[in-house]
This record gives C-alpha cells, sequence and structure tokens, in this order.
C-alpha cells in the first residue's frame, strides 16, 4: 500500500552529488512531502532591501531536499515524479536584479534591486509597492532532478541531463515530470521553488519562495531517457490564457540576440506606457512574460517574441 512521507528541509545540501546518502527510502507509488527553503536560504525577509542583494554576494549553490531513494530504481530506468501540490510557506515572495546576471547586460542595469512580493492571499502575488500588479501564483519547483552518474560535487545552477535547475513553469499541479535514472535509487532532490515565473526567468530569479512540496514518485523500469520530459494535465499558461497579452518581436541571426532585444523593448513599453521604474519593468518580465521562439527556419533571420499577460494590470 502507498505510503506518505515527510521530509523536513532542516537539512539540505547544495550540490549535486551522488554520494551524499539517502535521507529517506521509499516504494514506488509513494508520496513525500517535502519541505524546501527559497534560493537565498532564507536569507531575505519581507523587510529586506535593494543593498541586502549586494551584501549577498552570489549564489554558491541551490538548498535543495533529498536526496531520496527511490526502492528498485536502476540506471537505464525512468522516475516519474507527479506534482500534486505546491504551496508556500511564508507570507512573501522575492525577485532581485544582479548586475550582470540576467539576459540584459550590465551596463543597462547596473544596480542592485530587490522586488518584495505579498503573496499572503494564495492566489496573487502583488508588489509591495505597486498594489496594482497582480500576478497569478502558479506555484512550481524550480530544481527537480536524480543524481548524476559523474563522481563529485556539480553546481545545481545549471539544467543538467538529470533535470535540475530547469525552470520550467509548467512543472504545476497535475505535471507528470519524467526523469532518467543514472544511478541505483535514483536519489531525488527538490528545491527552488517559484510562485511565479515567465518562461525566460530574464532577470534571473522569479518570484522565490520558500514552500511545501507533494510529489508522488513512481517508476518506469526499462525506459531510457537521455533528458527529462513532461506530460501537463490540461493546457499550459491557465491562470492567464484569458485576456490580452502585449507582445514585442525581434528577429536576427542571433537568438540570444533576438532575446535581448524583445525583452529591451517590453521594458522599454512598461516604462513608457505602465510609468514603472526599469527595475519594476524588468522584474516583471522575469516573472510573467513568456519568450518564444516564433520562427527557425527561415533563414538567415530568427525571429523571437516576447509575451506579456496584460491581466496581471489590476
Amino acid at each position: 500500500m502507498a505510503t506518505e512521507h515527510h521530509l523536513s528541509c532542516a537539512t539540505v545540501h547544495y550540490a549535486w552529488d551522488n554520494s551524499i546518502p539517502a535521507r529517506l527510502t521509499v516504494d514506488p507509488g509513494d508520496t513525500v512531502v517535502f519541505e524546501t527553503r527559497d534560493s537565498s536560504d532564507r536569507y531575505y525577509t519581507a523587510d529586506s532591501s535593494h543593498a541586502d542583494v549586494a551584501r549577498k554576494g552570489p549564489l554558491q549553490g541551490h538548498p535543495l531536499t533529498g536526496p531520496v531513494h527511490v526502492r528498485g530504481a536502476a540506471p537505464g530506468d525512468t522516475l516519474i515524479v507527479e506534482i500534486l501540490d505546491i504551496t508556500p510557506t511564508e507570507r512573501f515572495g522575492w525577485t532581485a536584479i544582479r548586475p550582470g546576471k540576467g539576459l540584459l547586460p550590465i551596463e543597462e542595469f547596473p544596480r542592485h534591486f530587490l522586488q518584495i512580493w505579498d503573496l499572503s492571499d494564495g492566489h496573487l502575488a502583488r508588489m509591495r509597492q505597486r498594489r496594482e500588479i497582480a500576478v497569478p501564483i502558479e506555484p512550481f519547483p524550480g530544481i527537480v532532478g536524480t543524481a548524476l552518474s559523474a563522481a563529485g560535487a556539480h553546481s545545481t545552477i545549471p539544467p543538467r541531463e538529470n533535470g535540475g535547475n530547469m525552470d520550467l513553469k509548467h512543472l504545476t499541479r497535475g505535471t507528470r515530470l519524467y526523469l532518467p535514472v543514472f544511478k541505483p535509487g535514483a536519489l531525488l532532490s527538490v528545491g527552488d521553488a517559484h510562485a511565479a515565473q515567465g518562461d525566460g526567468e530574464v532577470c534571473v530569479t522569479a518570484i522565490e519562495m520558500s514552500a511545501t512540496m507533494t510529489l508522488k514518485i513512481d517508476l518506469h523500469h526499462g525506459r531510457s531517457l537521455p533528458e527529462p520530459q513532461l506530460r501537463t494535465e490540461g493546457g499550459i499558461c491557465k491562470s492567464v490564457a484569458r485576456g490580452p497579452y502585449f507582445a514585442t518581436t525581434a528577429h536576427g541571426t542571433d537568438l540570444f540576440e533576438c532575446a535581448r532585444r524583445a525583452t529591451r523593448y517590453l521594458v522599454e513599453h512598461l516604462v513608457a506606457e505602465r510609468a514603472l521604474s526599469r527595475e519594476e519593468a524588468y522584474v516583471l518580465c522575469s516573472v510573467c512574460a513568456d519568450l518564444k521562439i516564433s520562427q527557425i527556419v527561415d533563414a538567415p533571420h530568427w525571429s523571437v517574441a516576447a509575451f506579456l499577460p496584460e491581466n496581471v494590470f489590476v
């Protein structure tokens, strides 16, 4: 019979390292309620300021809860992680701009900036200083991953073949994530919860939060995957699917530069039309605007668009 387990965040780890011993052993079909810390390792509070961003220093590694050993999981299998529920454990979230760390260059955003969000109603995240901006809360784990096959400590910052820091905003309630198994027991770890994020996470942070994640863990023997896959329960972007969008576009021979220009144009639009500061506009793009590849076949130019749901202005 399936069992529900609880795993606190009193102990966390900060790297992918397959030598870290499992904190919990479960059977396929079991459910685990994970407590997770936010990506700042609880450095920020609801009263933190811009100066705190500069004082913090660079991210050394995300605090991850786990690993969880799944009985019977072997290299060549696929771990199935179903997202049953994710809820904030604090009444606030945060988004930070660190000069030189986002999509747009340091020359355009040379100052440290911190946006505190009010998450207290559980449905809408509101900017502390602009109550007329409310982003639907669609929580998901920024990091979900199995142990890597390679020995040693590996950074949690980039996404990897084991999953890791994918920042996939569609890993919301009802989604099933399929992860490759590289080591016996799979050794699943999770963390870096987000209350909301746009595709691209352009300023390098989403609405970061501490969370409680309820995940059902299952196993598909003999199904080998090269990299993660997922199946959503229904349509994507459900919270903002109804209502108008404003989009900017950019074309060129470099997709990265196209993404930069589309984002830059959207920041400029929000400053001009919505009277936001440049930093507020950049943060809003990061937490709710979606970068999309419009076409990648009409050489020599590719096209990128940045879509902002206008129902966040209430």
